[in-house]
């Protein structure tokens, strides 16, 4: 039944190779969601009597505009946000698998509409005297949702005798479950215990409700939170931080399954092409593939923002999903490319190379990395190790949403120090790397700030240290080379999670003439990791340039 289903054959739709209209992170997690449905995952199904119930009631549903039953009329990404969210079950103890659903979607995709038809299935379904939110900048916002599920109540016969309606309340009779809408701008989210909760226009808001609303939640078994909005010009929002962790969990560097996020945003590729090619249209708009008069409509307000600047911004971030004030930024590389140069550590490999060091020190309680490479058969080979302290540990994998310890015990990173890092460790280890890899330290590249008191100790000790200006006419060439190596696969890297964490945050910005760099302030998270193998294959690359007889087979920049 599950297989017939819209929900399903959308998401078979999705996962198709030739298929362009949905971007990258809408075919990861329809291809997540259907290794559930096929019933290929340990811990996950998708429930028959849970979707069986669903049908039920959304035929009793009345579309308000189309005047056609909810069942009929609803849209097919609306089926796959609506049947992964209340049927996909854990197989432990029948709850729900999903506790966060993450919707970014552009406007005129009736999102809050779609969001009261979750409402009302929620209220029909869930435990007495349950207690549901909505939350949303302003109280005209967040009554926007209860304004919808009303319009749905009313024109439905079978539901208006179970149902009442206040101001300020909707009570669903069967159950006494209640629904309030909030306004941050007037109501205090904490005392609250929410079962199911709503983020409208998140990108409007900041953490807190959502982290108010979430912390309701801690002692209930069968929670649910739903973060909704478009992207919205500002660089200090929930949803950036939403979006983020759903993109760690869809590429699998973030081991977290109870997510699941439908992110309708343009591949990095098309973003720059937003005035001529439609496809930024359709990966941001998912009404537009079907329906031709939302598309001509979106198509008419491109042209005028096309022609005039000053509703640019507004087109752009609400009906494209691109964050206008960062069209400068892009991301650096896409991590699964990254991933596919994976390798089994072999320290066999390191003994007798040259190697060119790079470390990136940090402010003394934030993170610090220090990476080698070298380069075999027109390959780039790195082996990179992150340090932070010890005290800080639990307090940075909250806020990072990165598993430290495991990351530790994996001999991906060092906790030394305790509330601030220990930098002799740092030196100790790069003046040790020669006695444990049985390698050749060429140079050694740092970045100055933070680094003078570490360089002379390592001068003092006979390393040759070369200061590597972070400045995009330095940085562009190695960031340029290290780039194509990965998507050429000349470049290796022993396994290594958190380097891919790093990886997925880095984010690029161009100079007037065109220099691309990683910018740590507009990156995603931390990126010392990337940097301190930039800084180290500048190096190499230095090396490569002044000395011709080395033919290393690769690209001279």
């Amino acid at each position: 039944m599950i297989k017939d289903s819209r929900a399903y054959l959308y998401a078979k739709w999705c996962v198709q190779r030739s298929n362009r209209k949905v971007g990258k992170y809408v075919k990861l997690q329809a291809k997540k969601w259907l290794k559930i449905a096929d019933g290929k995952h340990k811990d996950a199904y998708v429930s028959e009597k849970a979707y069986r119930k669903i049908c039920k009631l959304l035929k009793l549903m009345v579309h308000p505009d189309l005047h056609c039953s909810m069942y009929e009329g609803m849209e097919d990404y609306a089926w796959f946000l609506i049947v992964a969210v209340f049927c996909t079950r854990r197989r432990e103890d029948d709850r729900r698998f999903y506790q966060t659903a993450i919707l970014e979607i552009a406007r005129k995709n009736f999102k809050t509409f779609n969001s009261a038809v979750i409402f009302i299935l929620g209220m029909l379904t869930e435990p007495q005297f349950s207690r549901f939110f909505s939350v949303a900048p302003d109280f005209k916002l967040s009554s926007e949702l209860r304004l919808a599920v009303r319009k749905i109540i009313k024109v439905s016969p079978a539901l208006t005798k179970h149902f009442k309606i206040n101001r300020d309340m909707i009570t669903c009779l069967i159950n006494e479950i209640e629904y309030t809408p909030l306004a941050y701008s007037n109501d205090g989210m904490d005392g609250r215990l929410a079962n199911i909760f709503l983020a409208d226009e998140a990108g409007a808001l900041d953490s807190y409700p959502v982290e108010a609303m979430r912390s309701s939640q801690i002692t209930l078994v069968n929670k649910l939170g739903i973060i909704i909005s478009t992207q919205y010009p500002n660089d200090n929002n929930v949803m950036i931080d939403e979006i983020d962790i759903a993109k760690k969990v869809l590429d699998e560097v973030l081991e977290k399954e109870n997510v699941f996020a439908l992110l309708y945003e343009p591949d990095d590729a098309l973003r720059k092409k937003w005035e001529t090619d439609d496809l930024v249209i359709y990966q941001a708009n998912p009404v537009a593939v079907n329906n031709k008069e939302v598309f001509e409509a979106i198509k008419d307000l491109r042209t005028m923002a096309i022609l005039y600047e000053n509703k640019r911004e507004n087109f752009l971030c609400k009906h494209c999903n691109i964050m206008y004030k960062g069209l400068g930024v892009e991301g650096y590389i896409d991590v699964q490319k990254v991933k596919r140069c994976r390798v089994t550590e072999d320290l066999e490999f390191w003994k007798g190379r040259r190697v060119w060091v790079g470390f990136d020190l940090s402010q003394t309680d934030d993170n610090t990395s220090v990476a080698m490479v070298t380069e075999a058969d027109g390959v780039i080979h790195a082996k990179v190790w992150g340090i932070l302290p010890k005290e800080r540990i639990e307090v940075k994998s909250k806020k990072e949403n990165v598993d430290y310890k495991k990351l530790i015990a994996a001999g991906n990173c060092f906790a030394e120090g305790e509330e601030v890092i220990d930098y002799g460790f740092v030196e100790r280890w790069i003046l040790g790397m020669a006695e444990k890899y049985g390698v050749e330290v060429m140079q050694v590249g740092y970045d100055r700030y933070n680094a003078i008191s570490t360089v002379q100790k390592l001068e003092a000790e006979g390393m040759e240290c070369v200061e590597v200006k972070q400045h995009s006419s330095v940085l562009h060439p190695p960031t340029k080379l290290l780039r194509e190596a990965i998507l050429k696969r000349e470049f290796a890297y022993d396994e290594n999670r958190l380097l891919e964490i790093n990886f997925q945050n880095a984010r690029c910005t161009e100079d007037t003439n065109l220099n691309k760099y990683v910018n740590k302030k507009r990156s995603a998270g931390k990126v010392d990791m990337v940097i301190s193998i930039i800084i180290a294959v500048y190096l190499m690359q230095q090396a490569m340039l002044s000395n011709t007889e080395l033919d290393w087979g690769i690209q001279v920049i």
